[in-house]
């Protein structure tokens, strides 16, 4: 038997050298002496597909003259069978439609479904069908609630954990195509779902953790279905993330299924009192200690934070409360979460204690506001007894405190722990921590030149280029010091001081944009020189990126300085942009099956998994975002780059990650803005303008209407907003193309757009997805006085008549102050940029009755930022149609006179001041000139905003 074996394995190896027509005959009537259920066996091995039909004939002679064998060895010959109907299925699928390529596949699946007592058969069958789902899952859609069907019965087969698993992978793979008929199907799967993944835990926990992203798809596609097992759901993560036995990446997916439940229902969360069972779970794996002779990653000297395979449970632990701090209310996760950090900060154990500096350092983001108004006497092991402080200690002023303590710690872990918590604090809480400056550079300075661990140095770096960011200009007497510091950094070539050297360039990118022109330009030129010195002598991405930010920041504060070397920095951006690194094909997992399975798989799956590792990922993104700032930046310097660049970076659009197709379209708004900056050069060609215009801003309207990604559309609204601001007219040149802008400003208001679409009909409010909505929209809205300042008021109007609705339906009282600020202060911004176009006058004039109300409702509002635009917005009218709309006057005054009465914020006042100025200036005959002064003097009148001035 074992030669028999061995001379299929050499036959095999001769139809795959040298093709199978000659030896297909002789290897299969060899195959034909073997047992039918080694014969079996080899059949899923054969090379090819028309060798496995042969042999399938083959098989079936034998077994029809042997029919004794056929019950022993059933389970084997259904499993051929099933590969052999797949052959069948591929033979077909050659030549018919796809639509009954896929029917011919359903009928060997109900066949399947009648035949689930056999676990090899039903594991061959779900896994088939999970690839040829997972490859296209739409022409399946009729058949879905027959799917449905059986997956309730074989997520009941707790003995076959394999069918399950591939069960699980066909319901993630078509759940974001279910519709509302398959609501309540799929709704009650949920409970056998959770116990099925249970089981699987314990049969393969790296199955289990693949399946365990069902859960993700259900809550990005129908989170509707889960809602009311939400509370099931949480208590089945919680029960595996806090089980140490199970491996890390089951337990991180549990605890990421847990942060993706807080930002999509916080308030079902809450609803159902599950904030403190989270937290009870959440805090042990945040404050527990690693294995005895081993390191947190993070806390490694030589460790790489960055790095994907570090994701550890408590990195998930603090990512949960950090999700919390973003989309719960504060005051109720402060009365939870608190006692348990002061618990962890008053501890012995400094794992505890770095756990409660962590939690700290997570909330500075999500609870700013809280953390600043909010006053709080006690706080950690601290108890501030003075009187003169009850008044005045905040419970930044508290936390502060602790976090300064902790620096002076006797353990390397909690020093580092504040360090980061110091470097969160700097970058969320600016300006409230300037006057804690000497404190905390005292500290980062003495963290610099005394801290023997790299890591702690790396913090410390960090910590002050988030200072610098609060405290900009301010820190001009700390800048000799750091810079030294730095300096020291970045000319060290010991690899152990990579991770150091890239915080040291991202901090000095930021002390070039904040510190101010006159203190860095004398530096500028070096620092170009530093890293174009590291990008030559070391290969690392997140080194590079950091050297392109760096790079950019110079820009900014002396341009002159790139300009000799922008031929060795552009190559190396283009270098960054084109390469294929960190760019890897993984096909799924297929241990425990035959190799028959791999080529199923291969041919069921026409697209590769492709996956980026972040850091090449990153290194693109910043590689788009230096590009375009520097090319606007260096302006005639870099049109020798320009093209080259362009064609490099369009190609990015359709990148699959989001952040870098946000980059790219970025840079092409800054590479239109650059070239607008220089077209008046005799150098440049005058239809180099318009060329770049028209293939840019088509791909810009593509991408709002096509684009699936609220932030990459966010970005493109944003560039094109810019664009429009800085050519103005030019950009409009095309025909059609103010037609096209409009319409697309329109789509997004009107919500029409792909990346607006949530693909479910619930009626349950999702306020993370209504603030996206509104800050789209807010981008959209900007265009539109920026196309009203840039064409004639003519030619604008009848757009601006459909678009005018959709921004004055979001001023009613019923909206929120949000809506009803951006509604009153884009009328305002489109009122004056009709002050400065042809026939602007005629057309305010004709807006008047329809804006005049809105407006007067805003200044009335309790909102005094609604209160605020709608003064700016009269005052713009005014302007804009002068005597057009003297009738109203004396009601505007008259409006004026009883706000001012009663108004205490000083910017509404500021701006009623200017909006009489306005009115003075474009109908002085309908203001009356002494009680206007005398109330000019009455507030403090100052002749700083333009009107102001320009009045006097």
């Amino acid at each position: 038997m074992w030669k028999k074996v061995k001379g299929c394995e050499y036959f095999l190896k001769v139809c795959v050298t040298q093709g199978f027509a000659c030896p297909t005959r002789l290897y299969v009537f060899y195959l034909y002496g073997l047992s039918p259920a080694l014969f079996s066996a080899f059949i899923v091995f054969l090379p090819s597909l028309q060798i496995r039909q042969s042999a399938a004939v083959m098989l079936r002679m034998r077994v029809k003259n042997d029919v004794f064998v056929v019950h022993e060895q059933r389970e084997v010959l259904q499993y051929v069978a099933l590969i052999s109907a797949l052959d069948g299925c591929l033979l077909i699928g050659q030549n018919m439609h796809r639509s009954k390529y896929f029917e011919y596949i359903l009928c060997i699946l109900g066949t399947l479904s009648q035949s689930l007592k056999y676990p090899c058969l039903s594991q061959v069958g779900l896994l088939l069908l999970s690839k040829v789902v997972e490859s296209n899952p739409e022409p399946f859609k009729p058949h879905y609630r027959q799917l449905l069907q059986l997956f309730g019965t074989v997520l009941q087969d707790l003995d076959n954990p394999t069918a399950m698993y591939y069960c699980i992978l066909t319901l993630t793979a078509m759940t974001a195509y279910t519709g509302t008929e398959e609501m309540n199907l799929m709704r009650a799967l949920i409970p056998r779902l959770i116990i099925a993944l249970k089981h699987l835990i314990k049969a393969d926990q790296g199955q289990a953790s693949d399946a365990m992203e069902v859960f993700d798809e259900l809550m990005e596609s129908e989170v509707s279905i889960i809602v009311p097992h939400i509370a099931e759901i949480v208590h089945f993560c919680l029960e595996v993330s806090a089980d140490t036995t199970l491996t890390d990446s089951l337990r991180v997916k549990a605890l990421s299924c847990i942060a993706f439940l807080i930002r999509l229902k916080s308030k079902t969360v809450l609803k159902q009192k599950l904030l403190n069972p989270i937290l009870q779970t959440v805090f042990p794996v945040l404050s527990a200690a690693p294995p005895p002779g081993e390191e947190d990653p993070e806390d490694e000297e030589n460790g790489d934070e960055g790095d994907t395979d570090n994701e550890s449970p408590k990195h998930f632990a603090a990512q949960v409360i950090d999700t919390m701090a973003l989309h719960m209310p504060p005051e109720k996760l402060f009365q939870q979460l608190m006692p348990l950090t002061q618990v962890c900060l008053a501890s012995e154990n400094p794992y505890e204690r770095k756990a409660g500096l962590m939690c700290m350092a997570v909330l500075a983001e999500g609870c700013a506001d809280h953390i600043r108004t909010n006053p709080l006497v006690c706080f950690g092991s601290e108890i501030i007894q003075s009187k003169v402080f009850l008044s005045y200690f905040l419970l930044l002023s508290s936390m502060l405190q602790t976090v300064c303590q902790s620096l002076s710690d006797n353990n390397q872990v909690v020093r580092s722990a504040g360090l980061f918590a110091l470097g969160q604090f700097s970058e969320h809480l600016q300006p409230e921590i300037e006057p804690y400056l000497p404190t905390l550079m005292e500290t980062m300075l003495s963290a610099l030149s005394n801290a023997e661990n790299l890591k702690l140095k790396e913090l410390a770096v960090s910590a002050i280029g988030a200072i610098a960011n609060a405290a900009k200009d301010k820190l001009v007497p700390y800048f000799p010091p750091v810079i030294e510091s730095l300096k020291g950094f970045l000319t060290d070539t010991r690899d152990e001081m990579r991770a150091l050297q890239t915080q040291a360039l991202d901090t000095l990118s930021v002390l070039a944009r904040t510190i101010g022109k006159d203190v860095f330009s004398p530096l500028a030129a070096e620092c170009v020189q530093l890293g174009l010195n590291l990008t030559n002598a070391i290969d690392d991405p997140d080194l590079r990126r950091c050297t392109y930010s760096l790079f950019s920041a110079v820009s900014t504060v002396s341009p002159d300085c790139l300009s000799p070397h922008l031929t060795a920095i552009t190559t190396i951006m283009l270098l960054s942009l084109k390469s294929t690194e960190g760019v890897t094909v993984s096909l799924t997992d297929t241990v425990g099956f035959p190799l028959s399975f791999s080529i199923l798989i291969s041919v069921l799956s026409p697209f590769p998994r492709f996956s980026v590792e972040n850091a090449y990922i990153d290194e693109k993104e910043d590689a788009c975002d230096a590009l375009g700032e520097i090319a606007f930046n260096t302006g005639a310097a870099f049109q020798p780059f320009l093209e080259s660049s362009f064609q490099q970076v369009y190609e990015l659009r359709d990148f699959p990650h989001e952040d870098v197709r946000r980059a790219a379209f970025g840079a092409m708004g800054q590479f239109c803005r650059a070239q607008h900056k220089v077209c008046f050069l005799p150098s440049v060609r005058p239809s180099a303008m318009q060329k770049l215009l028209g293939v840019v801003l088509p791909s810009f309207l593509e991408a709002v209407r096509g684009e699936r990604e609220r932030q990459v559309v966010m970005g493109v609204l944003e560039a094109m907003n810019a664009v429009l601001k800085a050519c103005q007219g030019e950009a409009l040149q095309s025909p059609g193309r103010l037609q096209e802008i409009s319409q697309a400003i329109r789509d997004v208001l009107k919500k029409r757009t792909v990346c607006q679409d949530g693909g479910g009909d619930e009626a349950d409010d999702d306020e993370q997805q209504a603030e996206y909505d509104a800050m789209l929209q807010e981008f959209a809205g900007e265009g539109i006085p920026l196309l009203a300042s840039a064409v004639p008021a003519d030619t604008f109007q009848p757009h601006l008549n459909e678009l005018l609705p959709l921004i004055m339906n979001k001023a009613k009282s019923s909206c929120t102050v949000a809506d009803r600020s951006f509604s009153v202060g884009t009328l305002g911004e489109i009122l004056q940029s009709l002050v400065s176009v042809s026939g602007g006058r005629a057309c305010a004039g004709k807006l008047s009755n329809r804006l005049l109300p809105v407006l007067v409702a805003g200044v009335r509002d309790s909102d005094s930022e609604v209160r605020n635009n709608s003064v700016f917005g009269l005052g713009a009218l005014a302007q804009a149609a002068g005597p057009l709309v003297a009738q109203d006057y004396p009601m505007m005054l008259s409006l004026f006179s009883n706000l001012l009465s009663k108004e205490q914020d000083r910017r509404v006042i500021d701006n009623l001041c200017a909006a009489l100025c306005r009115m003075i200036m474009s109908h002085m005959e309908g203001v009356p000139l002494e009680q206007v002064l005398s109330a000019f003097s009455c507030m403090g009148f100052y002749a700083g905003p333009m009107p102001n001035s320009r009045c006097l």
